[in-house]
């Protein structure tokens, strides 16, 4: 292979003194000699250094082949381009005649191939991956693709781990993902539509749903809406995220992201769409609502009552993030007739010496677990989850021993972080920590009466929110009973007939009505058949 390809002459790309205007003329006719073209491709790629130009005669045509070599494999340009014209008899003889796009088609058979006459498309379908052989005798360009680059892995998704289910995750490539979803469902009306985004960047962002069930309102919202970004770059699907979603000012997540095959998946045989960015391995789904963040794919592998009570137990943390540091400054600062005699004797025994109020101190330990939390993260994984853990021990155990903190306060602190970690989703989890200070300093300053007046504006202000015009609380407010069997509790399968209500998709139907397994009955001896 070696071998072959260095019967190619390489030329190297000299540097040149550009005029001003490097636009691309109008003119889509290339009637230009090789050389005028080689020059105009030259423009529109600012002579960089990685574009390779190689003369070649096919036969006793002569013509030129270009690619960027940063983007292209050397392994497919042998396979696609070279080994085609070296087996092909005519060459030798000189009798080969390229002028026509037929026989092009004909010869390089085996490459995926794109032809035009627009000189706009050299730059743009080099970038791409794909090479440009340009021929003396014809008078179109033919770009034949030999994109190659290194690939990660399919390996096992790091922010959603479960016990039982698939492994597999989403990669930064943006075809692997494709091909995760269709290895799931084989159905001939799962459909990818391609956007291309970002002038600087040009990033790949593809739309998946199913035609037969997504509902076609919900799908041209979204499909708008991509349309309608205008940036400069695109790097992660996040952006993406932030340019489509409701333009609401809420520290709730209004889209699902999941980096597993098996949750994209099932949310769009539900009737949602998927979106998929090249070089992120992240998808998001849209319409997103609250329950949607409480529910994972193990929830589907386990037997419906241990799938419940998970889910009810993350419900429960929720809470216990939210809640549980204002509730217990608001009954230190204001309600100590709500702790039996014994338990308040023993607690206030405790805050003896503290210099703080209990607001300030509740403020100050989050604080500091919020900084050691982000610490862990961002150091190097050798070293962070050591700093973490031994960051809070020693911290915690030396503000007890100096008389700044007292003990149940770092227990709640303690019982706070764990409960926001049965978050299944990060984005949840971020909101949860956000809006945590805020009960705190209304629990602080007014007791449970601020307490409540917060849960109030929080829960209308979730009840305000759209996605994709969705209600965010949906199916509990507005109320669908149909769709009960997934959202607090999780039913068996085969009760499962329907899908999202609140969707109208256009298939509903989700499981046959079959009753369920039921063992035969038992027949008393001499009992006829």
């Amino acid at each position: 292979m070696t071998k072959t390809i260095k019967t190619f002459k390489k030329i190297g790309v000299k540097e040149k003194k550009l005029p001003h205007d490097l636009n691309v003329p109008e003119k889509k006719s290339t009637v230009n000699p090789i050389e005028d073209q080689v020059e105009l491709l030259k423009k529109q790629m600012h002579n960089t250094s990685d574009l390779t130009l190689e003369d070649m005669y096919v036969g006793s045509i002569k013509s030129k082949l270009c690619f960027i070599d940063s983007i292209c494999d050397s392994t497919f340009i042998y396979e696609k381009i070279q080994q085609p014209l070296s087996l092909n008899g005519a060459i030798n003889e000189e009798k080969l005649q390229l002028n026509s796009q037929q026989e092009l088609t004909q010869l390089f058979s085996s490459a995926k191939l794109y032809f035009s006459k627009d000189l706009k498309d050299m730059g743009k379908k080099l970038i791409e991956g794909y090479a440009l052989l340009l021929i003396s005798e014809l008078d179109i360009l033919c770009f034949i693709e030999v994109k190659g680059s290194e690939k990660r892995t399919i390996s096992e998704p790091t922010t959603q781990t479960i016990i039982r289910g698939p492994k597999d995750g989403f990669v930064e490539d943006i075809q692997t993902n494709i091909s995760l979803i269709r290895s799931r469902i084989k159905n001939q009306n799962l459909c990818f539509r391609k956007y291309t985004i970002g002038d600087d960047t040009g990033t790949s962002v593809i739309v998946a749903y199913l035609g037969n069930i997504v509902n076609d309102k919900i799908l041209k919202e979204i499909t708008q809406r991509i349309e309608d970004i205008k940036t400069f770059a695109i790097f992660e699907s996040a952006n993406i995220e932030e340019m489509i979603a409701d333009k609401t000012f809420t520290p709730f997540p209004l889209v699902y992201n999941s980096e597993r095959p098996d949750s994209v998946t099932a949310h769009i045989l539900s009737g949602k769409v998927a979106i998929l960015v090249d070089g992120t391995p992240f998808a998001i789904t849209a319409p997103a609502t609250f329950n949607d963040f409480f529910s994972i794919s193990e929830d589907y592998y386990q037997p419906f009552f241990m799938a419940t009570f998970l889910r009810i137990i993350r419900y429960f943390s929720f809470v216990i993030s939210l809640l549980l540091p204002s509730l217990y400054v608001a009954i230190i600062t204001f309600h100590h007739e709500m702790i039996p005699t014994a338990l308040i004797t023993k607690i206030f025994s405790q805050r003896e010496g503290i210099p703080f109020p209990a607001v300030i101190e509740a403020l100050v330990m989050e604080l500091t677990f919020e900084i050691l939390r982000e610490a862990g993260i961002r150091m190097p994984r050798a070293v962070g989850q050591t700093v973490s853990i031994v960051g809070g021990l020693v911290i915690g155990q030396s503000a007890v021993e100096a008389g700044i903190v007292s003990n149940f306060m770092v227990i709640i602190v303690a019982l706070t972080a764990i409960a926001s970690f049965v978050s299944p989703v990060y984005n949840l989890a971020i909101s949860t920590r956000l809006l945590r200070f805020i009960f705190i300093i209304l629990g602080g300053t007014i007791g449970f009466y601020g307490i409540i007046l917060g849960l109030i504006f929080m829960v209308a202000h979730m009840n305000s929110l759209r996605s994709f015009g969705v209600s965010y609380l949906t199916p509990v407010t507005p109320f669908y009973p149909e769709d009960q069997q997934d959202t607090f509790v999780r039913v068996p399968f085969f009760f499962m007939l329907s899908r999202p209500k609140f969707l109208k998709t256009k298939k509903p139907a989700q499981q046959y009505k079959d009753n369920s397994p039921t063992p035969p009955p038992i027949k008393e001896e001499g009992q006829k058949e």
